[in-house]
């Protein structure tokens, strides 16, 4: 192990461990998250190794990646549950990490807090997302399963050496759940330069809905309750006859919301495309004319920085995350279809003048040198940030 009173920048052997509930296959904002860290962290020299859990007949042959055993979870979901147990080879990696640092306060976040107190190496903790919102998924009373998130969250932040919040305003929200250890506030990464530099092209265009020159407005999101995206649809008729919707995501209530918008007529106008390949996002922005946020849960919303870094106009439900993230650039709105119709069909007589935005402070050299820094604050020794 590294010798903790020796680290600066210079030093490639220390070691991090990222320990999330949540990993590749699946594609959401966690997991872009871990993924612009430890890219972030590999690109500066780090050792950085992965622990999640094993996915259902996926193999990822990364050796950077150490698998939990994993069961299915109760509910209808890709998720799995972390099994607490790794053969010694990887309990060995385990036992060399410098820097622990979690992105959850499940099994995984737990595995990560009773090794760093065993080893005596520091415990950083990324509060990525309001546990709470998501009491509806357990097969439980509703009132009780909100009560223990706040509950677990407030304890796992509490027991970690630093909790980094993406935004002021969930910094704000730890200390009201009863947080009194030390809080960061680091935004979570995007590739601006990746989400700028895509194509608008027709095909793309027909992919999501919309043919020749008719407006179209994007959603992208989990199709779960806590993103709302019902409000979009709602919001359909209010917008103008030639609009179009187009809503990028999968989730639990895809044919919930298929039914939905066939009951409204709306079956020519709006489109479920399910997930579409990372890879294609940034074309996928590029073609569309504006862009719509739903959801009042988010911790950030890595998904209006992308739409930012796109150059689309940005219509969100009102939320102190929604005017922290796009700050003078958003257009906001009560929760009312009518609401979010004027404003999407204000926002679509403004193109083809795309506005543009500085999302320079979600990079992801930002974002990993300010991670580093809370490790070398934590080992005793602020790490130097490299070119």
């Amino acid at each position: 192990m590294t010798d903790r009173a020796g680290l600066d920048a210079s030093t490639p052997s220390l070691r991090v461990g990222l320990f999330t509930e949540v990993f590749h296959p699946i594609v959401n904002g966690v997991v872009a998250s871990v993924d612009a860290l430890r890219d972030g962290l590999q690109r500066a020299g780090i050792d950085v190794v992965t622990f999640a859990p094993r996915a259902h007949a996926y193999d990822d042959r990364d050796e950077r990646v150490v698998r939990f055993p994993s069961l299915p979870l109760p509910t209808t979901t890709g998720y799995r549950l972390c099994v607490p147990y790794l053969r010694e080879r990887e309990r060995a990696r385990m036992r060399s990490l410098d820097v622990v640092h979690a992105h959850s306060p499940f099994v995984s976040g737990w595995t990560a807090f009773a090794h760093a107190r065993r080893a005596h190496v520091p415990l950083v903790f990324t509060y990525h997302t309001q546990l709470e919102a998501y009491a509806h998924y357990a097969p439980f009373d509703a009132r009780v399963t909100r009560a223990s998130m706040i509950a677990l969250t407030r304890a796992f932040a509490n027991r970690a050496d630093a909790t980094i919040a993406p935004t002021h305003a969930m910094a704000r929200r730890l200390r009201e759940l009863g947080v009194t250890s030390r809080i960061d506030v680091v935004p979570s990464a995007i590739d601006g330069e990746r989400f700028g530099a895509g194509r608008r092209n027709a095909t793309t265009r027909a992919l999501l809905g919309a043919i020749g020159d008719e407006p179209l407005v994007l959603v992208v999101a989990r199709l779960g309750r806590e993103k709302n995206v019902e409000l979009a649809i709602d919001a359909m008729p209010f917008v103008g006859a030639n609009a179009r919707l187009a809503i990028v995501g999968d989730g639990p209530l895809r044919d919930a919301l298929q039914r939905r918008i066939a009951d409204r007529g709306l079956g020519a106008r709006v489109r479920l495309t399910g997930a579409i390949a990372t890879a294609a996002m940034p074309d996928v922005y590029a073609s569309a004319d504006a862009f719509a946020f739903t959801s009042v849960t988010d911790t950030q919303g890595l998904v209006l920085s992308e739409a930012q870094a796109a150059g689309l106009p940005v219509v969100a439900v009102d939320s102190p995350v929604a005017r922290e993230v796009l700050a003078e650039a958003g257009r906001f709105v009560a929760g009312d279809p009518r609401a979010v119709a004027a404003a999407l069909a204000a926002a679509l007589r403004a193109v083809p003048a795309r506005p543009t935005a500085d999302v320079r402070r979600f990079g992801r050299d930002g974002h990993c040198a300010a991670v580093r820094r809370i490790y070398g604050s934590l080992i005793g020794e602020r790490i130097a940030e490299t070119a």
